[in-house]
């Protein structure tokens, strides 16, 4: 088995492309080791002492490691856990949890009146905004829009990232300025 390892403008991130599906649907983020607890893979990297993020799409796994940590020695190690466990057949999630079901944590709660102006942000950041941040090995997940601005979560590689803001400011925020007038600013939460 061959594992494909890209890098991410996150130089803390590395991505792992392990040539199968990781995810069926959806993403998720493992910020700290308790996370984790709900998946063996996501606990094998954590357990390796150095890495402080995981992040699973739909085809790969993004790998943070801790502020100073040189991955010319991480990198074999995080090789290692990722061959064991998609040659193995391991389960991604421990049984008798709904670990596999991402849900987003609470998000602002729009005014039903800006509706219409919702859906076509969220149409927006899932047709042209996720799959561009996906290839650079994380997710952006819609939190809110409240006079004017609309509120964003950055996850996996883009969590931490030194471009995240460039990309939020530069990128997205222009996006949807273009296609929503009604939007003025992009904040992350």
């Amino acid at each position: 088995m061959l594992i494909e390892t890209e890098t991410t403008p996150n130089p803390a991130t590395l991505k792992f492309l392990p040539g199968q599906q990781v995810m069926a649907s959806g993403t998720r983020d493992f910020a700290t080791p308790e996370d984790a607890d709900a998946s063996p893979l996501a606990e094998a990297l954590f357990n390796l002492g150095d890495v402080t993020g995981v992040f699973y799409g739909y085809d790969f796994v993004s790998v943070t490691a801790a502020q100073g940590v040189d991955w010319a020695g991480l990198k074999p190690d995080v090789l290692g856990v990722l061959l064991d466990h998609f040659a193995s057949g391991a389960p991604l999630f421990k049984a008798g949890s709904a670990a596999e079901i991402s849900v987003p944590d609470e998000a602002l709660d729009d005014d039903p009146e800006d509706a219409e102006i919702v859906a076509q942000i969220r149409e927006l950041i899932d047709t042209r905004v996720r799959p561009a941040v996906a290839r650079d090995g994380g997710d952006i997940v819609y939190r809110g829009f409240q006079q004017g601005k609309v509120f964003l979560q950055m996850q996996g590689a883009c969590s931490g990232c030194p471009s995240s803001t460039a990309t939020l400011k530069q990128g997205i925020e222009q996006l949807l300025k273009h296609y929503v007038p009604e939007v003025t600013e992009v904040r992350a939460v």
